[in-house]
């Protein structure tokens, strides 16, 4: 129950934060988070009570209950999608950002040469000329090839699980790093959302966990 609660609590949370995030202005934000908030509040509720109403023999009763469940737990999923993809694109790009020490040595080296161009070429375009261009195609290479170890670093613990399932697996499995990150995605969205069951789950083991007095 704990767990349950756990769960339900960040999901409500977050989820009323992107739904918040969504409006135009402070009155539509407002509203959207209130229907985040009653969504989620709801899909954590229904299995218990589809589930009591199905041991009533109250059968119309708990189909509904499954279908409004199922309604909220598809808006609760696509709220989380916003709110896992939204933050973690943004702690990527402004790692992807950061200016390492390679590339700010290519970057020098890159505007030394073409400075260097620009003076041999003044007078124009001659072999010493032509040479300058290939030394600033061959700078420009570099800095691209620093700036894009910068991004693969950016998110460290995909390319961590890319070379674990990798190793663990003698190289047979070699998922990529979209992979992984879809299905982290999947998880932090998923997992959340999962309150409701638990709920239901708990209540019913302690219901059955009771001595029976008749």
């Amino acid at each position: 129950m704990a767990a349950a609660l756990g769960l339900a609590a960040v999901g409500v949370t977050q989820n009323a934060w992107y739904a918040r995030s969504l409006g135009a202005t402070e009155t539509a934000g407002t509203l959207f988070l209130i229907l985040g908030t009653a969504s989620d509040m709801a899909a954590l509720v229904m299995p218990s009570v589809a589930a009591r109403a199905w041991q009533a023999r109250q059968r119309g009763v708990a189909l509904a209950g499954w279908m409004v469940w199922l309604a909220t737990f598809v808006f609760a999923i696509i709220a989380g999608i916003g709110f896992a993809s939204t933050n973690i694109a943004d702690v990527t790009m402004v790692r992807a950002s950061r200016i390492s020490p390679a590339v700010t040595l290519a970057r020098a080296a890159l505007n030394d040469a073409m400075t260097a161009r620009d003076r041999e070429c003044k007078g124009g375009v001659g072999r010493h000329c032509r040479e300058r261009e290939v030394s600033v195609v061959d700078r420009r290479q570099a800095l691209d090839l620093a700036m894009q170890a910068v991004a693969q670093t950016a998110d460290p613990q995909t390319m961590a699980a890319v070379k674990l399932v990798s190793w663990a697996t003698l190289g047979t499995v070699r998922p990529t790093g979209d992979d992984f990150g879809m299905l982290r995605l999947m998880l932090l969205c998923l997992l959340p959302q999962l309150g409701g069951l638990l709920v239901m789950i708990s209540r019913t083991e302690a219901s059955h966990a009771l001595p029976n007095h008749s």
